[in-house]
């Protein structure tokens, strides 16, 4: 059980409590209807991206074998079988677009949709220098709008602005913590990747300020009329950027001396400081509403 719940990487669901962000920032997490909708479609975005990372492993097979980490996998270390791997995949892929059609037609048109770019991702777009990044951050802001199409929430343009910035700063420092952890021989491409050793200041640079940027997106909507809408005291929202730039900063500082793991997500699970910055954003967006 504990390697069917590697395989299915479980602890990467988070990604997908982005579905919650459209209802959240609504402020409607309080209505029942919008509640169990949200539950339904995180659950089934939860399985369909499970049956994507088991046809993954399947398809990197040899390329994690020599993987200092992902040679660790069930899949690539042989604690669970190639046979076993591909009979579980359409078991939760089924599961995944039983609750999709559950959730709505038209949310079950995004899921095909992420089903598609992220089966792409998998199979190519992720060896081609810079289109793998953007595609990473596509795959993020399509998860929140899968969450405004099963609630009927409409999602903002700050939100979306937010969205692009602050998820290619993700994929960004993705790349870069895999490039820092194996960097290849000089002139040659790190394997199933597109990039060399030389671009890891390039790296750096335009995922940093990727981060950056999207806290001037939020600074920007501090400022403008639609604030008022969602909240009583938007002074108060000053107060996250600081954080939101602290948290970016020491990411990118983490990753720069090589602790960074290959998913940033999975840092921010481990991490003190994460939690902390998590929990005080939420607090002031609960005093400015």
């Amino acid at each position: 059980m504990l390697n069917l719940v590697k395989l299915l990487r479980v602890h990467q669901w988070v990604k997908n409590l982005l579905l919650f962000i459209p209802a959240l920032t609504a402020h409607r997490l309080n209505d029942p209807w919008i509640l169990k909708q949200s539950v339904l479609a995180f659950m089934s975005f939860s399985f369909v991206a499970s049956s994507v990372y088991v046809l993954n492993d399947w398809w990197d097979l040899n390329h994690d074998k020599l993987h200092p980490r992902k040679k660790n996998r069930p899949l690539a270390s042989g604690r669970i079988t190639v046979q076993q791997a591909l009979g579980i995949l359409p078991v939760i892929l089924g599961l995944g677009m039983g609750l999709g059609f559950v959730v709505g037609i038209s949310f079950l048109k995004v899921l095909l949709v992420y089903l598609l770019l992220t089966s792409a991702y998998s199979f190519f777009l992720k060896r081609i220098l810079l289109l793998d990044v953007l595609s990473l951050a596509g795959l993020y802001t399509v998860r929140i709008f899968a969450g405004s199409v099963a609630t009927d929430i409409l999602v903002s343009k700050w939100l979306l602005a937010f969205s692009l910035f602050i998820f290619m700063s993700l994929a960004f420092v993705k790349r870069f913590a895999e490039l820092k952890a194996a960097p290849p021989k000089e002139g040659s491409v790190l394997p199933g990747r597109g990039y060399q050793s030389i671009d890891l200041e390039t790296l750096r640079n335009l995922g940093a300020s990727s981060g950056y940027l999207s806290v001037l997106v939020f600074a920007l909507y501090i400022n403008s009329s639609e604030v008022t809408q969602f909240y009583k005291n938007p002074q108060l929202l000053w107060f996250t950027c600081p954080m939101i730039l602290y948290w970016i900063s020491r990411v990118w500082v983490i990753a720069g001396r090589g602790h960074l793991q290959d998913d940033p997500v999975v840092f921010a699970l481990t991490d003190r400081a994460s939690y902390f910055v998590f929990a005080s954003t939420v607090l002031v967006l609960w005093m400015a509403t």
